[in-house]
């Protein structure tokens, strides 16, 4: 699991709530001030609105499951990674190219068993790199679309925060003539509906569609090694050759773990 999506929700609303009960002298029961069931349902129900206006079901649907990634660690370390594709280099410098069709269901990747498929099926170099050049390529732009849905909410959360602000002002306004008392908590029930916008905005939506968004490119890095190490094997590269291409996309401290799978 990805602990720091999971701590920043925590620290974020947590800390929130924490300073509104300090703020109002350590009262536990202040939390049910920020309590506002309508202006809930204007924020969430009016960011879903916006959210359905558009974009298309189908990429709604994939949402939750996209969300989903970023409380899931990276199937694949780059060192790890770069270790596999050397042994696979290894073998085809010894038994040929051919013998990779048997290490096919151990790459564990899709992408990864998908290229040695092609090494194996005796495919041209300019072949397999367009060939999962265009999968890359198709992956960023399907990756981009739950990021900008996120992007989208983030921007319209607090638009609709307001909105139900002015509504509740407008129904307060309506009806004057009560006590000081009760008008300025009317006024802080209206703008329970903006804090609502800003929060969800600012420590749901953005900051997941940043994580998405690194998440995204980590991924895109592990398949340029891929590609890199994939038609290195198949020119026939000397495995040492290859490790050395592939420890390029590697940080300094991470070279130095090439080598060594245990890492």
């Amino acid at each position: 699991m990805e602990i720091t999506t999971a701590l920043g929700l925590i620290v974020g609303f947590g800390s929130m709530i924490v300073a509104h009960i300090w703020e109002n002298g350590w009262d536990v029961m202040a939390v049910f001030t920020l309590l506002n069931p309508s202006a809930a349902l204007i924020v969430l129900g009016g960011t879903l609105g916006t959210m359905l206006i558009g974009f298309p079901m189908h990429e709604i649907k994939a949402l939750p499951a996209c969300i989903a990634v970023s409380f899931k660690k990276n199937g694949f370390e780059e060192t790890e990674l770069v270790n596999k594709l050397v042994k696979f280099a290894e073998k085809a410098r010894r038994e040929g190219l051919l013998s990779l069709e048997s290490e096919v269901q151990s790459a564990g990747d899709p992408f990864l068993q998908k290229g040695i498929q092609l090494v194996a099926d005796g495919l041209d170099q300019e072949t397999i790199k367009g060939m999962l050049e265009t999968e890359l390529d198709f992956t960023a732009a399907r990756h981009a679309t739950p990021a900008a849905i996120l992007d989208g909410l983030g921007g319209f959360a607090p638009t609709m925060g307001i909105i139900g602000t002015v509504m509740g002002l407008i129904s307060l306004l309506g009806s004057l003539g009560g006590s000081i008392e009760a008008m300025g908590a009317g006024i802080a029930v209206a703008f329970t509906a903006t804090l609502y916008g800003v929060w969800t905005a600012n420590l749901v939506y953005l900051p997941l569609a940043q994580k998405l968004k690194r998440r995204s490119e980590e991924e895109m890095h592990v398949r340029e090694i891929m590609i890199a190490g994939i038609i290195s094997i198949q020119a026939g590269d000397n495995p040492q050759i290859v490790e050395e291409k592939l420890k390029s996309f590697l940080s300094p401290s991470h070279r130095a773990h090439v080598g060594n799978p245990k890492h």
